[in-house]
């Protein structure tokens, strides 16, 4: 059974902080966390001692965050197998005594997600141990970054690149402003944005800067927004020849009364360093914060070896090929 503490009443959320707006109320769940839960606290501390170091790649930048608390979810197995014979870790039922949560809509809740990237992170969890899948979810999707646009970045990993529970529909937020891309996106849409869809506000356009291809949608129509964006699924889906969801990462930003929505589409999880066996391993496993410049390492020597040479490897084994991403770019 849940905890039955695990929602958070105003009253009690109050104490720690303003709960006036979703973007304030989840600030005070963070304090209120980190003074009642120790692991949290402590993993949240140990944010101030992690290294960062910084490549030039010519107007853009890739951040390398050397973050041992991320080993778990960098190294996860998400194969069928290794699935089905352990427990849910996002199921309600299978959450620490300590964690609590605040509700968004009917079906989702939002926790302090315990083993942070950020100063503020974030995952919100569907109530029901339903799989991992945007197609029903990009509505909500929207609805939170627009809700916590002010101080938070939406993202969503899908089940085949990065998500490490696939098997249950979650996404994560994040600090506002700290993934380079999130700088970089109106510039990088002026310097390689090519327009390939237009309906009032709403733009589409793919972008292919010298490390990534994807798409940014943006405008102010949500519905168009959402119509738009399941036409782009269905185009990935035709050209790859596959019924399943596609593999891709999603930023949500929502400011000046605009979404502002980068899609990355996947060709592999993982670059081939992940499964060197010698010296010459990373253990990397790029998902939506690593494809927005903000690249994951857990380990201390791979925060040593990394290199622009490497970095630019990553990127072309994981996303998309050219072809195929011109392909999609006529929805």
């Amino acid at each position: 059974m849940p905890n039955p503490n695990l929602i958070i009443p105003k009253s009690e959320l109050e104490q720690s902080g303003s709960s006036a707006s979703l973007s304030s109320g989840v600030i005070a769940l963070l304090n209120q966390q980190k003074q009642s839960w120790d692991l949290c606290r402590r993993n949240y501390d140990d944010l101030n001692n992690i290294q960062i170091k910084s490549f030039d790649f010519s107007k853009i930048e890739i951040k390398i965050q050397f973050n041992p608390g991320r080993i778990k979810s960098t190294s996860a197995k998400v194969d069928k197998d290794s699935i089905k014979n352990r427990k849910c870790f996002l199921c309600l039922d299978n959450l620490p005594v300590e964690q609590r949560g605040i509700p968004f809509n009917k079906d989702f809740l939002i926790l302090c997600n315990p083993f942070p990237i950020f100063k503020e992170h974030f995952t919100i969890v569907n109530k029901m141990h339903v799989p991992q899948t945007i197609v029903g979810n990009f509505l909500t999707f929207l609805q939170l970054a627009k809700e916590l646009g002010d101080t938070l970045t939406l993202f969503y990993n899908g089940p085949k690149c990065g998500a490490s529970a696939p098997d249950h529909m979650h996404f994560q937020a994040g600090s506002k402003g700290v993934m380079p891309i999130e700088s970089e996106y109106d510039s990088s849409k002026a310097l390689s944005g090519k327009i390939i869809y237009e309906k009032g506000n709403t733009v589409l356009f793919a972008v292919v800067d010298n490390l990534r291809k994807m798409f940014f949608l943006e405008g102010s129509e949500e519905k168009e927004i959402e119509s738009v964006f399941y036409k782009l699924i269905g185009k990935m889906q035709e050209l790859l020849g596959i019924d399943d969801e596609p593999m891709l990462n999603i930023i949500g930003m929502y400011e000046n009364n605009k979404w502002k929505i980068i899609i990355f589409p996947r060709a592999k999880h993982r670059p081939d360093y992940f499964f060197l066996n010698d010296s010459g391993k990373i253990m990397v496993s790029p998902a939506a914060v690593d494809m927005s410049g903000l690249i994951i390492v857990p380990r201390h020597e791979d925060f040593d070896k990394i290199s622009k040479e490497k970095i630019i490897k990553i990127f072309d084994q994981v996303c998309l090929g050219e072809n195929k991403f011109y392909g999609l770019a006529t929805i």
